[in-house]
């Protein structure tokens, strides 16, 4: 998910939303077209007490594909209304942004865990860079339970020295880089004030 002012396409939107919708789902994954398309059909069928009350409505893989792939820039209004009331967003959220727009898909989606993980998926795309970083925030968000990962994290670190345990013991190699460099800090600010005690002399 492309933010800052980049316009996000419709393909790209329901791409998001099948992976957020697949960590709902406790899949470990996006939910794929085809699971779309039943799963659309098997609760569009359902009644209020959860029962089937007939064939339900859906939309087509093959229509489906061809708006992720752009080939299909535009959706009619009932499959926009379809998909919206699936993947509970408003409907006008299902439409390519104009260009310069820029939205928050974290505001459509329907539950903390919902919004945590596209955040998640939106943070491995803007550190892809980082390919260890990019790959812990995809792994986070395909954890079935995305906000208690962070709860772990924030218990580790109020826990003093706990997070350089941690580290030590699952991945000695990082611990050792971090020691360096907290050397190196040191001795950097060590420096910088014994610099500026002569200046000031």
């Amino acid at each position: 998910m492309r933010s800052g002012g980049v316009a996000v396409k419709l393909g790209e939107k329901i791409r998001y939303l099948r992976e957020v919708e697949g960590s709902l789902r406790g899949l470990g994954r996006p939910m794929t077209q085809l699971e779309l398309v039943h799963a659309m059909q098997n609760e569009s069928g359902k009644g209020a007490a959860g029962k089937r009350t007939g064939r339900g409505k859906s939309i087509s893989q093959s229509y489906l594909s061809q708006i992720e792939n752009g080939a299909r820039p535009h959706m009619t209004q009932s499959s926009r209304a379809l998909l919206a009331k699936f993947f509970k967003v408003h409907p006008g959220f299902l439409v390519d942004d104009p260009e310069g727009y820029h939205t928050e898909l974290t505001s459509d989606l329907r539950t903390t865990e919902g919004q945590l993980d596209v955040w998640m998926l939106q943070g491995s795309e803007r550190f892809v860079s980082d390919p260890e970083v990019s790959e812990v925030l995809i792994k986070a968000a395909r954890e079935k339970d995305t906000r208690r990962c962070l709860l772990v994290l924030g218990a580790i670190l109020d826990t003093p020295g706990l997070a350089e345990r941690l580290l030590e013991a699952l991945r000695p190699e990082l611990a050792v880089t971090g020691k360096h460099r907290g050397a190196n800090h040191r001795s950097n600010h060590d420096h910088a004030s014994a610099a500026e005690r002569r200046r000031i002399r």
